[in-house]
């Protein structure tokens, strides 16, 4: 049997016989089923076509990406730090390459995900560096579709994961849509890494908050004002979302208090009349 994944969004399933009928994180209103409809791959079947490329994004964090794209294309992040290397979210494909470059950095000491959608293959990640933690946020437990012992559930605000790194939970997006700051990032002066629970937008100047992003239904204001009160208590300057040309590279936080501030004007009718 083998562990059919979405080629939608990239979760991976439990081992079966036959594909499953349906992606359940598809079908609900955050994602989408492709106008082809349903379609299923395996890790074998994307080892044929697939490769994963790297980038240092700066000192200490790379960034990880399957080429050609996969499913949402989101990009992993490692962050290596002196206590330790996190892998934060996680992309379906993994292949022995990838599995030598972590390794050869010193491996992992711990992965985190920030919200469903990149669960992907998160237990195959666990399993190929030893069964290390996988840390979510114990409100979005419903959502793991492929349980594993490596999956360690937190609950609460934050939730300390190294001397230097720790996990925010912001919501919005999903109810325990996580961030990670890491404080010895951007020479000290503090990274967030916040996926899509505020993301960069393509300007790279701006961060945008909603409830699905493919089907376009923002966050109301209380959601965006409260990711932007989940980090205020942290310094950080850079921040980095799931796509290799995602960041805002410096002024993060003023950055972040502005786009809010944006975001609860819109939502509120400001720009009813253009």
């Amino acid at each position: 049997m083998q562990a059919f994944i979405c080629t939608a969004c990239g979760t991976q399933y439990p081992p079966s016989a036959t594909p499953p009928s349906a992606c359940i994180i598809c079908e609900e209103e955050r994602q989408f089923v492709p106008l082809g409809g349903q379609s299923w791959a395996t890790l074998q079947s994307l080892s044929a076509t697939r490769f994963n490329g790297w980038r240092q994004h700066e000192p200490g964090i790379l960034g990880i990406g399957t080429q050609p794209q996969f499913a949402i294309g989101q990009r992993a992040l490692l962050i290596c730090t002196p206590n330790g290397n996190v892998l934060w979210d996680c992309i379906s494909f993994l292949d022995d390459a990838t599995v030598t470059l972590i390794n050869a950095l010193g491996g992992l000491k711990a992965i985190a995900i920030s919200h469903p959608h990149f669960y992907t293959t998160m237990g195959e990640w666990s399993r190929a560096f030893g069964g290390v933690p996988i840390h979510l946020h114990a409100d979005d437990q419903r959502w793991i579709m492929r349980p594993d012992p490596a999956v360690k559930l937190w609950s609460g605000e934050t939730f300390k994961l190294l001397p230097d790194v720790t996990l925010i939970r912001g919501g919005g997006h999903f109810a325990g849509g996580t961030m990670l700051h890491w404080a010895k990032g951007a020479e000290g002066k503090g990274v967030v890494c916040a996926a899509d629970i505020a993301t960069v937008n393509l300007d790279r100047k701006t961060l945008s908050f909603m409830r699905s992003y493919p089907n376009f239904i923002p966050l109301s204001a209380k959601g965006a004002q409260a990711i932007a009160a989940a980090l205020e208590p942290f310094a950080f300057d850079r921040i980095y979302a799931h796509f290799f040309d995602r960041m805002i590279m410096t002024g993060a936080k003023a950055a972040l208090r502005a786009s809010v501030e944006r975001h609860v004007a819109a939502v509120g009718g400001a720009y009813d009349r253009g």
